[in-house]
């Protein structure tokens, strides 16, 4: 026969439990002991260290299990240069904060100067020469937030680094026939944004097989049909 549960140990046990959940609330709401002390920044380049932390606005002090992890890196992803961040509890006492940087990809000639733009045409930086890292591109309309912009760079960001470091011009006015201009003097008809990876990869092999020249075309706007004239 199955003994009876005793009435005073369930309720010893019960009250244990109570005990034990009120401690844990105790110290993850209101004790000094898992609070934040430390706001911790890492993958800054340009972005100032002190500027993320303002922006994520959790004072010193505030319990960690309290903060609000997505409002903080929101605040944090709103500032110009930075285009995304995570936020993290790092126990018993840091938050960590996690930034992505926006990084330069193309230029555009503004008057004598040169402004250095990430793929949504975010202004990073000036220069007053031509920056040999970062193709020109040649746009119509206002640069932040351009299509054509966002177009370029995937021509960047899909070319091997061999192929970036000839490229003089990607003109981008007109979005449905792109055009790029090498150092060799030869002219690349892209046609639209779409396929990069694909049009990298047979204007590899075209390059390879006839070497750029002066006056020589590569069309790779339709991959399967790729010419060179």
């Amino acid at each position: 026969m199955r003994e009876r549960s005793d009435p005073w140990k369930v309720a010893f046990v019960a009250l244990l439990v109570v005990a034990l959940v009120c401690v844990v609330t105790w110290i993850l709401l209101g004790s000094r002991l898992l609070v934040v002390r430390e706001v911790s920044v890492t993958g800054l380049d340009r972005v100032d260290h002190d500027e993320v932390v303002a922006a994520v606005d959790v004072p010193t002090g505030t319990p960690l299990i309290r903060v609000d992890l997505a409002d903080g890196a929101e605040r944090a992803a709103s500032l110009p240069l930075v285009e995304s961040a995570t936020v993290t509890r790092g126990w018993p006492a840091t938050l960590r904060v996690e930034v992505v940087e926006r990084r330069p990809l193309l230029a555009v000639r503004v008057g004598e100067e040169y402004r250095l733009v990430d793929r949504d045409g975010i202004r990073i930086e000036d220069s007053p020469t031509r920056p040999g890292t970062h193709p020109l591109v040649r746009v119509t309309g206002e640069v932040e937030g351009n299509e054509a912009v966002r177009a370029a760079a995937d021509i960047v960001e899909s070319a091997p680094d061999s192929f970036l470091a000839r490229i003089r011009l990607i003109d981008a006015t007109d979005t449905e026939n792109i055009r790029i201009e090498v150092t060799e003097g030869s002219v690349i008809e892209w046609g639209t944004a779409q396929g990069a990876e694909d049009k990298s990869d047979v204007l590899r092999v075209l390059m390879r097989e006839h070497p750029p020249g002066e006056e020589t075309v590569y069309d790779v706007s339709t991959p399967d049909l790729a010419i060179v004239r």
